[in-house]
Parts: structure tokens; sequence; C-alpha cells
């Protein structure tokens, strides 16, 4: 099996099965591998979807392997939380030598986050990282880098994660934030010259079609604003539903209100916040998802640790034209967040309108990376901490957003990667109180449902900490990769 995806084979087989709804989760269907050449699956479903009696479930089950499509885990009764985690490193390790189905190769083995989510998976990594730094898995935290470098050398991007279908997208660049952990951790500056060249070809995909962007335009990945200034927003190179969510893209796309919907919504993935209403020109449905119209507070802070990162590197290689370029192509975004995402008004960070010139509306938790990567001042920081304060923390830690609509990526639910940032971020101006109040809130939370379900989870309830988290368009996962490795990330600071 190639880089095609075979979905686009079996097309006509995949429509049927996802609209039959045969399958509770739609992503069974885009983990299957078939068993036979795709040409063969195709002819003998066309002969026999038209025979009396005809069962397509069994068909289904009989033409492709759907092992590996979930993530079991078994809890020793009593373990302590810790202990739990390091066999599960263990338990979610995978080796992906060979294309098998939409699944991608991979040169070296690597942690998948769990439940349904059998795959590497690409910001997810750099979270899991910081336990495997605790663990003292070294070897396993320079495997994720080198299948990230893998990939960008190969495809260009990192995936957002390494199936065929996500080769449109990537998620939040978190290369140079990886290889800031893994030099840290080895105390070896040459990470960052051995992968200067894959940093520099993910910096060339974010950046592509700068050269051919006019005035208040937009080219995939890059924008320039009225005024002239460069951003970066989210963006997916497919305008088609998801085949992981094909049915529940077509049935919202039938009431859109907006352009590009499905481009849109894949857009909104590429951000890894799928779904909430930070995205949503009203604010509650996403019929009115309108992420093509922004840019991103986070996404331009982790591009301009990444042009700081070259720059870095650059002066390690003595490569000085390109240092230049690179500091100043630094020191220029830097302006830019400032000036497009910090709100006066609310004296927040936000994202910006393209259309409308003007900050969102939205109060979300990805105000956090400025602080997270120093790029606020004192100032902005307090005001920062004080809306967190008073906003996003609760007795289970820190929520994404002030709404609540369903979606999973609002209130009231609390995620790991967010709850690392917070307390690092906090950490970094000196607010070493809301940081240990962020830091234990979340891991009561984590061990108190360890406790009563013997499960980590990839979300959690962080208004009422008696219930486990929902929302979104799948149950909540158990697992789970970036759980674990911001739980024990916390835990050790």
């Amino acid at each position: 099996m190639n880089n095609q995806l075979y979905i686009n084979e079996i097309q006509t087989l995949f429509d049927d099965v996802q609209r039959s709804e045969i399958f509770e989760d739609q992503k069974m269907m885009t983990d299957a591998v078939p068993l036979f050449p795709v040409a063969e699956i195709n002819a003998k479903y066309e002969e026999s979807k038209v025979t009396e009696g005809f069962d397509l479930k069994d068909f289904v089950m009989a033409h492709f392997d759907f092992l590996g499509a979930k993530v079991f885990i078994q809890k020793q009764d009593h373990l302590p939380i810790e202990e739990h985690i390091e066999k599960l490193w263990d338990e979610l390790t995978r080796t992906a030598y060979k294309e098998k189905g939409t699944l991608l190769k991979l040169p070296k083995p690597y942690i998948v986050p769990g439940g349904r989510f059998n795959e590497f998976f690409y910001w997810d990594s750099y979270f899991i990282m910081l336990g495997l730094q605790v663990s003292g898995r070294i070897e396993m935290m320079e495997n994720i880098v080198e299948n990230c470098s893998y990939l960008i050398q190969n495809i260009g991007f990192v995936p957002n994660a390494s199936r065929t279908h996500f080769l449109s997208r990537s998620q939040p660049p978190y290369f140079s934030l990886m290889l800031d952990l893994l030099s840290e951790t080895t105390e070896d500056q040459n990470v960052y010259t051995r992968y200067y060249d894959t940093m520099e070809k993910e910096y060339d995909f974010w950046m592509n079609g700068e050269e051919w962007l006019t005035t208040d335009a937009s080219i995939k990945r890059v924008v320039k604003t009225k005024e002239g200034d460069l951003l970066n927003r989210y963006y997916d190179a497919e305008n088609i539903p998801r085949p992981e969510s094909y049915l529940i893209d077509i049935e919202d796309g039938g009431n859109a209100s907006g352009e590009e919907f499905y481009r849109n919504i894949r857009s909104a993935c590429e951000s890894g916040w799928d779904f909430s209403s930070r995205w949503f020109a009203d604010g509650k449905n996403i019929q009115t998802i309108e992420t093509l119209n922004l840019a991103e507070v986070d996404l331009n802070c982790l591009l301009w640790h990444l042009e700081t990162t070259l720059a870095k590197s650059s002066a390690l290689l003595r490569l000085h034209e390109k240092e230049k370029y690179f500091t100043e192509r630094a020191a220029k975004r830097r302006q830019m967040i400032n000036k497009y995402f910090w709100d006066e008004k609310t004296e927040n960070y936000k994202d910006y309108h393209l259309k409308k010139n003007t900050n969102t509306p939205s109060e979300h938790i990805a105000a956090l990376y400025p602080l997270f990567l120093k790029l606020a001042d004192e100032k902005q920081a307090a005001a920062v901490a004080k809306v967190i304060s008073e906003k996003f923390l609760y007795q289970g830690g820190l929520v994404t957003t002030t709404q609540k609509t369903g979606q999973q990526w609002d209130l009231p639910n609390a995620w790991a990667p967010y709850q690392w940032l917070g307390f690092k971020a906090m950490k970094n101006y000196g607010f070493d109180e809301l940081a240990e109040k962020i830091k234990n809130n979340w891991c009561l939370n984590v061990e108190r449902v360890y406790k009563n379900t013997g499960k980590l989870m990839e979300k959690y309830n962080a208004l009422d900490t008696e219930t486990i988290a929902g929302g979104g368009e799948y149950p909540n996962q158990d697992g789970f990769g970036w759980t674990n490795g911001v739980y024990l990330k916390l835990k050790h600071n």
C-alpha cells in the first residue's frame, strides 16, 4: 500500500459503511486494514450488495482487519498511579515499520494516546515526552523526535497523526520545543544542529505561499493583514468531509452558514482544538465555524519559537546570514504578536479576525502561550494571570474557554496540555501560588478519577469533579498519553 489514501479507492463502499452507521465510531472504518487487494474487494462488493440477504457489516468484517482499532488498558488492582503510568508507557508503545491500511510507516517505536487513538499524534507527543523525561525514557524521547523528523523530511510536515487521511494538515508546530526538551534532558546542544534542516523544512511548510501574498489576502497558512503585516493561521488542503467523522461532517455541513465548511472544520482540527466555540462566528454553533478567518495567538507564538530556535541553530552552525534572517523574523513576529493578539480593552490575548480587523470575542486558554514562551511583559503577564485565576481556574483544573456549548474544547473540560502550559506560564512570571493551585487542582482531579475508575482519561471535568468529562464527537478515552506525561511532569515539579 503506498501513501495514496486507499479510502478513495473504496469510496463507494466507504461511503455506504459510514452512512449506514454500522460502527458506533466512524474512525473504525478509517483504521481498517484490507485483507485482500482493494480492487478485488470493490468488485466483490458491487457483485454482492445487490444479492438477497446481503449484510453490509458481515461483508466488511470478512474483508477488513479491525485488530488494533482500539487500545485496551489492563489495570492491576491497587497499583499506585505512577507505577500504573510506568506500565502504560509499554502498553501504549507501537511500531509501524511498514504501511498498513491508512497507517503510515515510521522508523522508530512511538507512544500512542490510547483508546480509539492508535497512531502517532504530533502535538500529543510533546506532552508525552514531558512524562518520558521524568521516567528516564530518553530513547523513546529520541524516537519521537526522529519520527517527527522522518515525517517532515519525507512529507514536508508532521501530519495531524500518522495516517494517510491526515496528509492534508498538520497540528500545532511543537518540533522545536521537542528539541528544547531533548537537549535539556541529554545536555546535548547538537540536537539543534542535527535537526537544523528538519526545522527549516517545517518552517517552509508553515510559510508556504508568502512570496505570492498581497495585502489583505491569504494563501494556505499565511496571511497579510490590511496593514501589510504577515501572520499565520491554521489551514487544511482539503475541502471535503473528514473520513474519520464522515457522516457527522455531512450532517453538520448541510446546515452550515458559511463558505468552505469542510475546510473550516479541518483547519480547526489542525489546531488540535476540535471543536470549540473559539472557532464559531456566533460563539455557539459549529455550523457557523470560521477558522479560516482567524489568525491564532498560539500558532504565531509557536512559530516565533521555531524562528528563534532556527536563529540559535544557525549561530551554532556559523550560518551568519541565516542567523540574521531568522533573528529578524522572530523580532518582527514578536512585534506582530503584541500588535494583533493583545487586546487592550480586556487586557488579554485573543485571536485576530482577519475580515473584521479586530480581536475575536472568544476568551480562551491559548492566551497562555505568550507567557509560556516569555513573550509577554510583566504588566501583560499580571493581567493574564488575573483572567486565568478569575475565569479559567476551577476545582478540577484550567478550563479551555468560558463558554459551555457541548463541544469538548469548551467549558467544563480541562485538558492536560493547558495544565502544563498554565503551570509553566505562571512560574515564568513569579506567580508561584497560582502555578501551584493549577497543578494541585488538576492532579487531584486525575487522582480521584483514577481511584474511582482505574483510568487515566483524555480530558477531565473541571467544574464537577464528581463526574467524568464529556462532549464532542466521541466518548472520553482511556490511556491516556498526554495526561500521563503532564501528570508525571507536574508531580515532579
